[in-house]
């Protein structure tokens, strides 16, 4: 058995300290010193903060068809190296995974190459849900993302009728990326009158406007309480929808909200500073909507946070507005985010390995991961929250728009089923150790 010891082990209802032993890839045990069992190993901790390792449920690895950008390999090894042990990958590659066999293909393309554990979802599409139905109530597949707004891989679902039959779907999560296409189109028409080519990076929150969320959310909500739907939104950027979705909690508790760093950390008084570097669907909205989704994660309102890790070339993202592509490569600095927020806001730690790892394990049946309990897989991120967290973590796009944020929280081991696969920044296999997810319904 391995024992780590002095640690400050934080789950989703309590910091103790104590003592994790590791038989394997599981868990063995948590104990005070005192009580702790011989092992054949001991590692001091001298105090560092242990955390379940990061479930990240909304990536985009880039692959099939972006490998440019990002592939399994070198994303997941950015993840690893940012405290997070598994992902689940977005649809919209190219082709999209909006099918059974673009699924199956996906699962052997990772195989053998991922750093982390990894798992899919699949896109819906107007005419495809009789087919992917069976891969998520199989396990197969993680949930069905539905996109209500424009995105990458043509996978807008704008009938009615289709929308009001997925969210009928009750024994699968339905993810919801949540933006008003008509809105959308409009503004953006608006947006070409007065700028013509040269619209400027700083209007993309008002091309993407907030009440471009606020319609769709409102529309998904009122059908997800109609029937009962478990629904996920998915990148929630406004105050207005957090509100709206805290009180449709009240009558359907299986409603998920999610943000993402990108949320906690930026706003629109940003793209003066960082240009397209921060364009994202949705876009990052106000300094009150920031702090209204701060109180929100420290209130519970947050139920997830997904990275949205979506990278690019930095030639790409330096293009004009209307040729600079969406999406903000950020996994390897999530975990640091969450952590200074916390320290800044005064939220307690429980808090972030709540949303960082245990309620994305509940929401979609991720058996044995996600928490530190004795017969769980031993995935555990150790980390010194006093200390500046690095800035080089990127994957294959070699640039963040976090370079320069003084963030902390360092990683210094992460353990992957038991094993030590990171140590102070650095990376101990070449191997990499990843395993399919097993989704329970």
């Amino acid at each position: 058995m391995i024992r780590l010891d002095n640690a400050r082990i934080v789950t989703g209802t309590a910091v103790t300290r104590g003592s994790i032993g590791i038989e394997g890839d599981r868990i063995a045990g948590i104990w005070t010193e005192a009580q702790a069992p011989a092992a054949e190993r001991v590692i001091d901790l001298r105090g560092l903060t242990v955390l379940a390792g990061g479930i990240d449920a909304h990536v985009h690895f880039r692959e099939p068809g972006m490998t440019h950008k990002g592939d399994f390999g070198t994303e997941s090894l950015t993840a690893l190296l940012g405290g997070v042990t598994a992902v689940i990958d977005m649809p919209n590659t190219l082709p999209p995974t909006i099918s059974a066999q673009a699924l199956a293909r996906k699962r052997e393309m990772a195989a053998g190459r991922s750093y982390v554990h990894y798992g899919f979802h699949i896109g819906a599409t107007n005419d495809n849900l009789e087919e992917i139905l069976p891969c998520v109530r199989s396990g197969e597949a993680a949930g069905i993302k539905v996109f209500m707004g424009s995105s990458t891989g043509g996978m807008l679902v704008d009938r009615t009728e289709t929308l009001r039959r997925i969210f009928a779907v009750t024994d699968a999560e339905i993810l919801v990326h949540s933006e008003d296409e008509s809105i959308i189109r409009a503004n953006l028409l608006a947006a070409r009158e007065r700028y013509g080519n040269a619209i400027p990076f700083e209007a993309h929150p008002q091309i993407r406007s907030r009440q471009a969320c606020i319609r769709s959310t409102q529309r998904a909500l009122e059908m997800a309480l109609a029937f009962g739907t478990r629904l996920h939104i998915l990148h929630v950027p406004t105050a207005e929808e957090m509100e709206m979705i805290q009180a449709a909690k009240t009558r359907n508790p299986a409603i998920l909200a999610e943000t993402s760093a990108n949320y906690l950390w930026l706003s629109d008084r940003d793209y003066s500073r960082l240009g397209g570097r921060i364009k994202c669907n949705p876009a990052v909205k106000t300094p009150a909507d920031r702090a209204a989704l701060r109180r929100a994660l420290a209130d519970g309102g947050i139920d997830t946070i997904g990275s949205d890790h979506a990278p690019h070339l930095a030639r790409e993202k330096a293009q004009p507005y209307l040729g600079c592509p969406s999406g903000i490569p950020s996994i390897g600095q999530s975990l640091s985010v969450l952590l200074t927020v916390a320290r800044e806001e005064g939220i307690p730690l429980p808090r972030i390995a709540r949303v960082f790892s245990e309620a994305a394990a509940e929401a979609f049946g991720i058996e044995d991961r996600g928490r530190i309990a004795a017969g769980c897989k031993a995935d555990l991120v150790v980390v010194d929250p006093d200390v500046p967290a690095p800035t080089g973590i990127t994957g294959k796009c070699g640039w963040t728009p976090y370079e320069d944020a003084p963030l902390l929280g360092a990683v210094k081991m992460v353990f992957l089923n038991g094993k030590a696969v990171v140590q102070d920044g650095k990376i101990l296999s070449d191997r990499p150790a990843g395993e399919p997810l097993t989704f329970r319904r």
